[in-house]
């Protein structure tokens, strides 16, 4: 799993309305303050809009806010929804599986659902609200 530009900015923006505490945040000020360009934070915010995560308010006084509060935004949920599966490789995908022509014999797919369950499990284990609190929910040796 490798989160793109799109998973990263879409956190930034999402972090920034949740420090913003329901207020309408202007798409240039969020643009400036995630240092996303504004074009492509567009697109990212009507993608977090159909999905849910924020609203928007047109007008001279539009913009964008959260439409969950922050601790009803899981992140791995968030991430999924932008970017896919989480798995690093296809062979263990739960919801993009792929087979492989070497699966039956390949020492290697244990350790790829590994690092796939740890990963989902730290994800889904954190909140926007963990976030903006400076609290990331650790993997379960943490």
């Amino acid at each position: 799993m490798k989160v793109s530009s799109r998973g990263e900015y879409a956190l930034r923006a999402l972090l920034l309305l949740g420090l913003r505490k329901g207020d309408v945040v202007p798409i240039s000020e969020i643009a400036e303050k995630t240092l996303v360009p504004n074009h492509y934070l567009e697109q990212i915010l009507l993608q977090l809009k159909t999905n849910g995560y924020v609203k928007s308010k047109r007008g001279a006084q539009g913009g964008y806010s959260l439409r969950l509060p922050p601790e009803r935004i899981v992140i791995g949920e968030v991430i999924r929804r932008l970017e896919g599966p989480l798995a690093p490789m296809s062979c263990v995908s739960v919801t993009a599986y792929e087979p492989c022509p070497l699966e039956g014999n390949c020492l290697l797919k244990p350790l790829w659902a590994l690092v796939r369950d740890t990963v989902a499990q730290v994800l889904d284990r954190t909140t926007l609200d963990h976030l903006l609190q400076g609290k990331a929910k650790a993997g379960p040796t943490g």
